[in-house]
């Protein structure tokens, strides 16, 4: 059996994904620099979470810069680009 270390990076997961978060996804895509922001309505600090944890990724994977802004007292989060 032949053991050999290879970078993470160069793992790529093919399944598709059916998560809860697949409209996020798509509309993240479609954010422009300076444009319109997306607006997202969230039940709980758990589910913020996970909401920023999508952008973190999409961010890594795709060499963006989607930013995120919270109003904690409406539960909404704001997704956007800066120019």
């Amino acid at each position: 059996m032949k053991i050999r270390f290879v970078d993470r990076s160069d793992i790529k997961i093919s399944r598709k994904s059916k998560s809860k978060y697949r409209p996020l996804k798509d509309a993240i895509a479609d954010l422009k620099p300076g444009g319109d922001a997306i607006q997202v309505k969230f039940a709980d600090e758990k589910e913020l979470i996970s909401l920023r944890n999508v952008i973190y990724t999409y961010n890594r994977e795709t060499d963006s810069n989607v930013r995120s802004s919270a109003d904690m007292s409406k539960n909404i989060i704001y997704f956007y680009v800066e120019k």
